[in-house]
């Protein structure tokens, strides 16, 4: 009987770690979206609707400077400004990363819907698509 009571005492710590390492794992993999899309969201991403802007306008385009997408891209042409994406509803204006630099061209002044990890004012991009 005591030779079961060690062996007890021995075991359960490295039951407990085994199953947190279990746990751990399956919450830190990342999971697919609806309807099976490629793009797979990790835990830590957030998706974010607004429109695909420009750092110098923000939220609101300037008078006289044609239409939403005309304005954006004439103000990032020559790397004057970047794409920002404006969340018009929530008056947040968030910088895109890189990645979102190469993407959001396409969308220029579109409503969209950006998935990535959100750090402060900045999105680290991946995905944007119409919304």
């Amino acid at each position: 009987m005591e030779m079961i009571k060690m062996m007890m005492k021995r075991l359960l710590p490295l039951f407990v770690t085994s199953m947190l390492l279990l746990a751990g794992s399956v919450f830190a993999a990342p999971y697919s979206r609806e309807g099976g899309s490629s793009n797979a969201l990790t835990a830590g991403d957030t998706t974010v609707t607004g429109y695909i802007s420009d750092s110098s306008c923000g939220l609101k385009h300037m008078e006289g400077m044609g239409d939403d997408k005309s304005c954006t891209l004439m103000c990032t042409k020559g790397g004057q400004s970047k794409f920002v994406l404006a969340d018009r509803d929530g008056k947040k204006v968030y910088s895109l990363d890189k990645a979102g630099q190469a993407k959001a061209h396409d969308f220029a002044g579109q409503k969209v819907k950006v998935t990535g990890h959100v750090k402060g004012k900045t999105i680290s991009v991946t995905s944007i698509e119409a919304a």
